[in-house]
C-alpha cells in the first residue's frame, strides 16, 4: 500500500506562503544558541518581550528556529545513542558538502554520511545532532528536481516554481531580510 494520489487539488486549502520556523524544546538555550551560530550560521533575532519564559529566536537562510528552555523536571528525551537517518530532522540545502564535512570533522561533530542516485543525479547528505539530540541534515538536494506525482495546481501558482530561479529569488529575499535585521541585533538578549 502506497501513497494515495489526490488527484485534484482542493481549492480550499489554507493561503500557506512558507515554512517560517522550526521550535525546539532545550536543555540549555544559551548552550543551543552556540551550537545554532557556530556550527550552522544563525543569527539572534528579537522576540517579542511580552514572553514570560525563557527562549531565543534566529534566523538565517529564510527560515527561523524558536529554541524554548524545557521547564525543570520536565520529561526531557534522551540524545539517541546513534545516528539515525530514518529519524524525525530538520535538512539545510548546501552548496558545498566537503567544507561541511572539514567544518563538521574540525568541530569534533559526529555524523554520518549517504549518497544517494536517483535518475542519474547523485547528491550527499550528512546527518549530525544538535546538543538536544534533535537531527539535522546538511544536502545538496537542490540538484534532484522537484517533479509532482500528479497536475498540481499548487506548484504551478508561482511563475518560478520548481525552479533555480524560485531558489535565487528566495536567496535574495532572504539576503534583503538579514541586511535589516542587522540594524536590530545590538538590542537582542535572551
Amino acid at each position: 500500500m502506497g501513497i494515495q494520489e489526490i488527484n485534484e487539488i482542493n481549492g480550499d486549502s489554507l493561503p500557506l506562503l512558507s515554512l517560517n520556523h522550526v521550535s525546539f524544546l532545550c536543555k540549555s538555550v544559551r548552550g543551543s544558541v552556540k551550537f545554532y551560530q557556530e556550527v550552522l550560521g544563525f543569527i539572534l533575532i528579537k522576540r517579542p518581550s511580552s514572553f514570560k519564559f525563557e527562549g531565543a529566536w534566529l534566523f538565517n537562510y529564510g527560515i527561523g528556529i524558536h529554541l524554548l528552555q524545557r521547564e525543570r523536571g520536565a520529561n526531557a528525551p534522551t540524545k539517541p545513542s546513534f545516528i539515525n537517518p530514518k529519524d524525525n530532522h530538520i535538512s539545510f540545502e548546501c552548496a558545498d558538502m566537503n567544507l561541511v564535512k572539514m567544518k563538521l570533522e574540525e568541530m569534533g561533530i559526529e555524523y554520518v554520511s549517504a549518497v544517494v542516485v536517483e535518475g542519474g543525479v547523485k547528491f550527499d547528505q550528512l546527518f549530525f545532532h544538535d546538543p538536544d539530540g534533535y537531527m539535522i541534515e546538511i544536502c545538496d538536494c537542490y540538484k534532484l528536481p522537484v517533479i509532482p506525482l500528479n497536475p498540481c495546481s499548487v506548484l504551478q501558482k508561482h511563475p518560478l516554481a520548481a525552479t533555480a530561479d524560485l531558489r535565487l529569488a528566495l536567496a535574495k529575499d532572504n539576503d534583503w531580510m538579514m541586511d535589516n535585521l542587522i540594524a536590530d541585533i545590538i538590542d537582542i538578549t535572551f
